[in-house]
């Protein structure tokens, strides 16, 4: 049986210990290296008490790994952080695989990448060697990338809902607007005020309005199925929930499209797709419907307004949204089935 042996850096935030929970249990796979800055040194159940029984290493620094025992590196740490750490990475072993979870290579654009995140692009030739890691829709590039930079989860959902719509044009690529809501854990596991319980509990909030970082990045995929610069309005909301994600795209309808070509257009594009799943019609996507899991439930509605549709998608932001869709490209990387690691029905209520 092959087994992969793979490093996690940023083992002690929310996205990483999610990962372990679903790769843990993935037959080909073998977390020999756990990074970790200030808890380095500690043990991964003192961390995560509820990964104590997973018999797993404890966490060390970056410095301490010997990166060319290593075949695939799982990197959930902050943007900026990430691209210098994998530089390195592969300056040392260039056959190892990346699987980054941090926005550092997504922007195919380097300028677009500073004016976005502030921070300047240091390794622009890598960049041109990585694939955008939305599963579904990006296959064949990420069997063979060396990088492969998932999405953002906010993008995850949006361009999960849309993508098939666009290109069969039976949605307008002008005048998109995109609702977004998500649970507290896609800001991260530091201490921050907004995040305190006596702030953000029986609270529901925007923020970073008409400036989320994830908006380019929905820009740029849309961009490219259409052929034509689309920019859309997004909108995010903080909800008094620990983990979930719902957007409410409203988009217009094309060439003479109803409601009745939405659902069969994505119909098609998902009938063999074991994470997507359309919804009966009527049947209104829940959070609560696929926590803990990889699932991403869709439905469209038609809108009050003539002319117009609703399209609302669902996903876990830490699974589908970031470690569920890492592994499920490492999957794909490494000629797995997608499913492995990924089977888990969500947990409800």
């Amino acid at each position: 049986m092959k087994l992969v042996k793979a490093a996690l850096l940023g083992a002690s935030g929310y996205t990483g210990a999610d990962l372990l929970r679903l790769g843990i249990n993935h037959p080909n796979l073998k977390f020999v290296e756990l990074t970790a800055n200030t808890h380095a040194g500690k043990a991964m159940g003192e961390v995560f008490p509820h990964l104590s029984n997973a018999n797993l290493p404890d966490l060390v620094t970056n410095d301490e790994v010997n990166w060319s025992e290593i075949d695939v590196v799982f990197c959930g740490l902050p943007h900026g952080t990430s691209q210098k750490i994998i530089q390195k990475i592969l300056s040392i072993s260039p056959k190892t695989r990346i699987i980054d979870m941090s926005a550092d290579y997504r922007l195919t654009d380097i300028e677009l990448y500073q004016q976005t995140y502030g921070d300047e692009h240091i390794a622009p030739k890598l960049q041109k060697k990585a694939a955008y890691g939305l599963s579904e829709h990006n296959r064949e590039a990420i069997k063979t990338a060396p990088i492969i930079a998932c999405p953002g989860c906010y993008p995850t959902a949006t361009l999960l809902a849309l993508l098939p719509l666009l290109k069969s044009g039976v949605i307008s690529s002008d005048d998109i607007i995109i609702d977004a809501k998500s649970g507290v854990t896609g800001a991260g596991r530091g201490l921050k005020q907004n995040m305190l319980m006596a702030e953000a509990g029986e609270s529901v909030s925007p923020y970073a309005v008409g400036v989320h970082r994830h908006a380019p990045e929905i820009d740029q995929e849309l961009s490219k199925i259409s052929g034509k610069n689309i920019v859309v309005n997004f909108t995010p909301h903080l909800i008094p929930m620990s983990r979930g994600e719902l957007i409410t795209a409203h988009v217009k309808l094309d060439n003479g499209s109803n409601i009745n070509d939405l659902r069969a257009t994505l119909e098609k594009a998902y009938k063999d797709e074991p994470f997507i799943k359309l919804l009966d019609e009527g049947k209104m996507p829940a959070t609560g419907h696929v926590r803990g899991s990889n699932f991403c439930h869709i439905n469209v509605f038609e809108d009050r307004i003539k002319g117009r549709a609703i399209v609302i998608a669902v996903i876990d932001n830490l699974v589908k949204g970031s470690a569920g869709q890492a592994l499920q490209n490492f999957n794909i990387a490494f000629g797995f089935d997608e499913n492995a690691a990924l089977q888990q029905m969500p947990l409800f209520p």
